[in-house]
């Protein structure tokens, strides 16, 4: 047996979990009609097949009406759950892998027009501000129907043949019952710690009236608020002794923080740039000071860190939720001693901030994460091996490699920079986003382990690439900076990537105008304004900066909001000439013929980025399906069929900035998707 303190049994009642990693619950919004299908049940066989000992499905599957399910939770109040429930428990339970579900009361932390329209409800009148729903104030008619809701969805699971379930807690109803900041009711519910308690304990009387005393209850809780007025230490420790107390409760998962705002949520699961595991330490005096088998999980991406919470007892269970989108065979390649063959998390939470603006969770770096159906964790051999010819060495380009490498075929790659990494070569300049470049030297190691032929400093030619005998060429040249937006005055501005590559110092007087809504604008602001200059972003949208999503936009917001910035919505830059030593901006918008004109000494322009396609269509005629892409083979996972040119001498494709300008995952996705079956 192993004597890595991560791969040791552990038994949690009368369940022997075969090591101490697990998944900790999470939504990934992949519900269809509110029950976990056929994708949701891939998604966490596929990780139960690698070997993590416990995955827990649906963070907040939804125990009642008024809970309406705004991260499309899973209805554990439906009774057609059930038989998806049990379709997916047995399929990990195949693997050797144990499934909870956790269930929840969302509270106040939704919103009335989702689900059937009903009032959220809280133990108070007060809104949080993420979802922005002023609720109902709970009545005991109210209360005593959740109560039962838990219970009849806690039954449900176990018809489900679920190991067990966690209460979720923290931010969710029952934490704002406990908490003073939320907690605004008199009488047997409100004032005093034990009153604040009642509802919980109610329902965990009733769960275990209807499960038993053998099925597993847990409960993820927040221990301390970080917040003022709110839940403290010491206050959370008293909780957990009274739940210990109950005899009713099987482990804790424990939170510190506050979910209600969108800076409290990224302190509490903190995204790339901010300190790993800041809760860990926490964790492990719970854990000391209560005595209940302790599970926690708040970015801890890599092995070391886990080992090292198992290893020095901090924890009972290491929560790796993230890392494992990132890689689902974590656990395996431990055990096979492939911990340096881990596909890393880099903290991009991509992934979250997807949930959070009502779409599925992704991992910006694995395309196959949520698309188990379709697409492979694990690269199969070809049946015949080919020669192919990369072009680009940037996410895109990497990613067509690594898959091609994998596939048995001779791979090179054709580069005109001197190193491989493209735009996430230059983002990862930044300190707070240097995790970034994790996605270019996985893939570089990778493709090294294979084989793969590397031309750095080697603009490519059409007779490059024709002097290769390739089968198949994929063209992953990226984009140009695309700063010809304006009705005059092109020439006196630069872009946001020339900024941020450093190719143009800052200015004094700066503005940053941002018709794009990604990373690059505020990346190069966050720069200009910590050289001490004045800047103010400009976006004609009603918000800015809506794909760099809510977590991700907390650190530059913390990085921005001291300095001497001003953010300005609504404002479309129409035109830029000089005036003296100085550049004359006209100012407009799209919502009235207003305009005016303001002086900057620098106007930056962040407006995505054009192909760099020559080399695509002057090698476009001599392919075999002239460059054309079947859009059902793409979409359904399916290989490309034979071009239509007998003619022609290669297979060509596309993929990346080189069709259009979009992001990470999307580049990614191409590779995956065109170069699996080649």
């Amino acid at each position: 047996m192993s004597k890595d303190p991560l791969l040791q049994p552990y038994q949690l009642k009368h369940l022997t979990l075969k090591n101490r990693i697990m998944i900790t619950s999470h939504e990934p919004a992949y519900p269809e009609d509110g029950v976990p299908k056929d994708r949701y049940r891939a998604y966490h066989e596929t990780r139960a097949k690698a070997g993590v000992a416990l995955t827990m499905t649906a963070g907040s599957a939804a125990v009642s009406r008024n809970s309406p399910p705004v991260f499309n939770n899973i209805l554990a109040y439906k009774d057609e759950v059930v038989p998806w429930v049990k379709r997916l428990t047995d399929s990990c339970h195949d693997h050797g892998c144990a499934v909870m579900i956790q269930l929840t009361h969302l509270g106040r932390r939704t919103h009335w027009n989702k689900g059937d329209w009903l009032p959220a409800v809280s133990s108070s009148h007060e809104r949080e501000a993420a979802h922005r729903a002023f609720p109902k104030q709970v009545e005991d008619w109210d209360i005593a129907q959740i109560v039962q809701d838990y219970a009849d969805a806690a039954e449900r699971m176990k018809d489900g043949g679920m190991d067990g379930i966690e209460l979720q807690a923290y931010g969710h109803l029952m934490d704002q019952f406990w908490s003073p900041v939320t907690n605004t009711l008199d009488g047997p519910y409100g004032g005093s710690l034990e009153n604040r308690m009642r509802f919980s304990m109610e329902v965990i009387d009733a769960v275990r009236e209807r499960v038993g005393d053998e099925f597993i209850v847990g409960i993820r809780f927040t221990a301390d608020e970080d917040l003022e007025g709110g839940i403290t230490e010491a206050e959370g420790l008293e909780i957990a002794r009274r739940l210990k107390a109950t005899d009713k409760i099987d482990f804790l998962n424990v939170i510190r923080g506050h979910i209600d705002t969108d800076p409290g949520l990224t302190d509490v699961i903190p995204v790339q740039g901010m300190r790993n595991a800041p809760h860990l330490d926490f964790a492990g005096r719970i854990k000391k000071e209560v005595g209940l088998p302790t599970f926690h999980a708040a970015k801890i991406p890599d092995v070391a860190t886990a080992r090292h919470a198992i290893a020095e007892g901090l924890l009972d269970m290491v929560g790796m939720t993230r890392a494992h989108m990132a890689d689902p065979q974590v656990v395996k390649k431990i055990a096979e001693k492939r911990e340096d063959d881990i596909r890393p998390c880099v903290g991009a939470t991509y992934c979250l901030d997807r949930i959070y603006q009502a779409g599925d969770a992704l991992c910006i770096h694995n395309a196959a994460t949520g698309r188990e159906l379709t697409m492979p964790h694990e690269i199969p051999p070809a049946s015949e091996k080919k020669k192919v010819v990369v072009v680009g060495a940037g996410p895109a380009g990497l990613e067509a490699a690594r898959v091609a490498s994998e596939r048995g075929h001779d791979v090179t790659v054709f580069e005109a920079a001197p190193d491989a990494g493209g735009q996430i070569r230059l983002t990862a300049q930044s300190e707070r986003r240097r995790e970034m470049i994790s996605i270019i030297d996985w893939r570089l190691q990778q493709c090294s382990n294979r084989g793969v032929i590397f031309h750095f400093n080697r603009f490519a030619e059409s007779s490059d690439i024709e002097s290769e005998n390739p089968d198949a060429v994929i063209i992953a040249t990226g984009g140009l900076p695309h700063t010809d937006v304006l009705g005059e005055g092109n020439d006196l501005v630069v872009s946001a990537w020339d900024i941020i590559a450093g190719d143009v110092k800052p200015g004094k007087r700066v503005l940053v105008y941002d018709d794009a809504g990604d990373h690059p604008a505020l990346q190069a602001a966050e720069m200009i304004a910590a050289s001490g200059a004045h800047v103010e972003i400009m976006t004609p949208d009603r918000s800015f900066a809506p794909d760099v999503m809510a977590m991700n936009l907390v650190p530059y917001m913390r990085a921005l909001q001291d300095k001497d910035v001003r953010f300005t919505v609504t404002y479309r830059l129409k035109s830029v000439r000089r005036s003296g030593n100085q550049l004359a901006a006209v100012i407009g918008t799209d919502y009235s013929a207003h305009t005016e004109e303001r002086e900057f000494d620098q106007i930056v322009v962040n407006h995505g980025t054009v192909p760099m396609d020559e080399l695509y269509f002057e090698l476009k005629p001599k392919s075999t399906n002239f460059g054309a892409v079947d859009q059902d083979a793409l979409i359904f996972g399916r290989s490309q069929p034979q071009g239509a040119n007998p003619d022609g001498a290669f297979a060509l494709y596309r993929i990346g900035d080189a069709v259009a300008a979009r992001n990470t995952h999307a580049a990614i996705y191409d590779a995956l998707r065109i170069v699996k079956d080649i």
